[in-house]
């Protein structure tokens, strides 16, 4: 590593603790003499200290879920861990095994990945099959947890040649810190800025060979240069039918549970064509059997515990019926501006536009216009509603 203000100064760090951080002392030691203070060393030192990641040996054992609040109803034993236990995405499967198999002939680390797409689909659990199939170790963090250039710095200093670094959220990752990853993700090196003023220098610190996997589910909040920079972008669609009830089989089997094909085609209805969601309705229905019956869930079993839920056949939410009840009852049909329309259900506008509306989209129930959100006649017919002679754009 070099320290650049004037004239290149080599700065070594060497020691390091037991789960990958900086030695200030120690560094300072290593640098007497060279035109570093002591305290500017202490500086670079503490600038590298480590941040909380979350990482596993994934190669071999069993793959673990980013201890995220949105993933913590996912039992980890639900996770596939290889491309072959993974159902669905079949396209973005047969790019991934070339690419990995590629990768493992010329014994090298996979190129970066960008996976996006709604919330739930398994962006998370392909970025672990990922660095399972290639054999590395994985470290996971999200956008929000670095705040500034020295936590980004931190977490690739302490990277090994090959490892996978997994960031959620990649979206709300600050501008600075995107400009940090680009040299990071083509030269593997990044600068630090120690210092101001005329006394400033700039540290170059050599990076191992690491993989970036990022997901998002706004990939058009990411900027241009930071998109160009990755060597494969994915985008994950909603599941097919068939595809949903295979996971449900398969998540039955493993939480022990005997599902009739019924009950199943039920669950997978209501599913949102969304594998989190689906999992989510089969461990609750698991519960309503264990109290309400013998442990087997049957169709009509399941009826009743979806009702329970106010979850309906076509997978919508008290909260969802709440949003087109609104636009049909308060606002006529609609157009209606979605700021207004988060007012009067009392939810958040990124709530409605990333968790609500692409599902009603996608159903057909609620359509977006220039003047604003608008009910379909499916969704007057859904709420069993008669719908209007004169109704919105319709």
């Amino acid at each position: 590593m070099y320290a650049r203000g004037g004239t290149d100064v080599p700065i070594r760090i060497k020691s390091r603790v037991s789960r990958g951080g900086i030695n200030c002392l120690q560094v300072a030691k290593e640098n007497v003499g060279k035109g570093i203070s002591f305290a500017e060393q202490t500086i670079i030192a503490n600038s590298l200290m480590p941040v909380n990641t979350h990482e596993e040996k994934v190669n071999p054992g069993p793959t673990n879920p980013l201890p995220q609040e949105l993933d913590k109803a996912l039992e980890p034993s639900l996770r596939p861990k290889s491309l072959n236990e993974y159902v669905g995405q079949e396209k973005l499967k047969r790019n991934l095994e070339i690419s990995i198999d590629a990768a493992r002939r010329r014994n090298q680390a996979i190129e970066h990945v960008l996976l996006y797409g709604p919330a739930g689909l398994g962006k998370t659990t392909l970025a672990h099959i990922i660095a399972a199939e290639v054999g590395a170790n994985i470290k996971a963090t999200s956008g929000p947890a670095i705040e500034k250039v020295g936590d980004l710095a931190s977490i690739l200093t302490n990277l090994e040649t090959g490892d996978v670094l997994f960031i959620d959220e990649v979206h709300r990752l600050p501008k600075t810190i995107e400009e940090v990853l680009y040299p990071a993700m083509e030269d593997y090196r990044i600068d630090i800025l120690i210092g101001k003023g005329p006394t400033a220098r700039t540290l170059a610190l050599e990076l191992p060979r690491f993989t970036l996997i990022a997901a998002t589910t706004r990939i058009g909040l990411l900027s241009s240069p930071l998109r160009s920079r990755f060597g494969m972008t994915f985008r994950l669609d909603y599941y097919l039918d068939e595809d949903i009830k295979k996971i449900l089989h398969r998540s039955a089997a493993i939480l022990g549970v005997t599902p009739h094909d019924r009950a199943v085609s039920l669950i997978a209805a209501s599913s949102r064509f969304t594998p989190r969601v689906a999992n989510r309705l089969l461990k609750r229905i698991r519960d309503f059997a264990d109290v309400k019956g013998d442990g087997t869930v049957t169709e009509q079993l399941a009826r009743d515990a979806l009702a329970m839920m106010e979850v309906d056949l076509k997978g919508l939410e008290e909260t969802d019926r709440m949003l087109l009840r609104a636009v049909i009852e308060k606002f006529g049909g609609g157009p209606v501006g979605l700021k207004t329309l988060a007012v009067a259900i009392g939810e958040e506008e990124d709530t409605l536009e990333d968790i609500y509306e692409p599902y009603l989209m996608q159903l057909g129930f609620l359509a977006r216009t220039p003047r604003g959100r608008v009910a379909t006649p499916m969704a007057y017919g859904h709420l069993g509603l008669e719908v209007p002679k004169t109704q919105g754009l319709f």
